[in-house]
């Protein structure tokens, strides 16, 4: 079922962006560091929206990568000190 979700978001984002191009044909110059380009307005804005979304992809992918690795760094911790408190209680449990 999220496949099909999946699809039919793309297909709606699809044709979301051809009517925003087809409503917005005027031409606008855009300025890019040491570019000028031009383009019609609704390519700009689809365009400005798929990097938009690109980064804010990479930016979220990097944050989990980091989540998973502090939890892998933690489960080993946790190992380590389960670990050593089965010996401390093994060790203490031979004394008496």
């Amino acid at each position: 079922m999220s496949r099909v979700a999946f699809r039919f978001s793309l297909v709606l984002a699809a044709l979301v962006a051809v009517l925003v191009s087809a409503m917005n044909q005027d031409t606008v110059g855009i300025e890019l560091a040491f570019w000028r380009l031009e383009a019609s307005l609704g390519l700009a804005l689809v365009v400005a929206f798929v990097v938009g979304m690109l980064a804010g992809l990479t930016w979220r992918t990097s944050w989990i990568a980091s989540l998973l690795a502090e939890r892998g760094r933690l489960r080993r911790a946790l190992r380590i000190a389960e670990a050593r408190a089965r010996s401390d209680a093994s060790g203490a449990s031979e004394t008496h």
